[in-house]
């Protein structure tokens, strides 16, 4: 796997490069600002960034567009000794992946790219899983959902494409299609990384299972 760093604390950047090496990664760039990675990425093929939130007084998340359009294939992870809810937003909106926190331990950091790199939207344990917006009407939405899907939701935050759903629920992928559009209309949004990224911003589902959570809604009765 392909990996390109980006931190401004150049012996946490190499050490993290080491460590990725010695695990059997690619390490394409280590970058120490969004300028340098931004400008590295259209030239370098990478499979997963792994970037710093904060550089100094700026912060990454202004420039992860850019990122992302430099990189549209690549999986994003950021890492931050101060992760919280706001940064967590501002990350699922462009389409991160894998969130941790730089004080824990490297080889969690590890894990944690590893999971992104075969799907899966990661959460350090640490990280509030409940913020304060989507109240009432975002719970009014998730009673609009069939226990049905409920379950292909929660499928979509553990980032099961629609020919995986169609797996799971031995359905035909058009059926599977059919689900995850009803979903996009109830709830109000226009693809499935908003989707995803409503659920968990308002607690509605675990990110690590995919599961409901308490107080997700009442729930409908039917699992259309």
């Amino acid at each position: 796997m392909r990996v390109l760093i980006c931190d401004d604390h150049a012996v946490f950047a190499e050490s993290l490069a080491l460590v990725l090496h010695e695990r059997g990664y690619d390490i394409v760039a280590v970058t120490h600002t969004p300028d340098e990675a931004i400008a590295a990425l259209p030239t370098a093929a990478v499979d997963l960034c792994v970037l710093d939130v904060g550089f100094g007084p700026a912060s990454i998340l202004p420039r992860l567009a850019e990122l992302r359009a430099a990189a549209p294939d690549a999986g994003i992870v950021l890492l931050s000794a101060g992760l919280d809810s706001r940064v967590v937003d501002a990350g699922l909106a462009a389409g991160v992946r894998g969130f941790a926190h730089k004080s824990g331990h490297i080889a969690d950091i590890v894990v944690t790219m590893g999971r992104v790199a075969a799907g899966e939207l990661v959460f350090d344990p640490a990280i509030p899983r409940h913020p304060a917006h989507g109240g009432p009407v975002a719970l009014r939405l998730a009673d609009a959902l069939t226990a049905r899907e409920r379950q292909v939701l929660g499928r979509l935050v553990r980032g099961e494409d629609t020919r995986a759903l169609a797996g799971t629920l031995g359905v035909s992928w058009a059926t599977a299609r059919s689900h995850v559009q009803n979903i996009l209309t109830k709830l109000g949004v226009n693809s499935r990384l908003e989707a995803v990224t409503l659920a968990i911003r308002c607690g509605l589902v675990d990110p690590d299972t995919g599961a409901w959570l308490p107080g997700g809604g009442s729930g409908p009765s039917q699992a259309s």
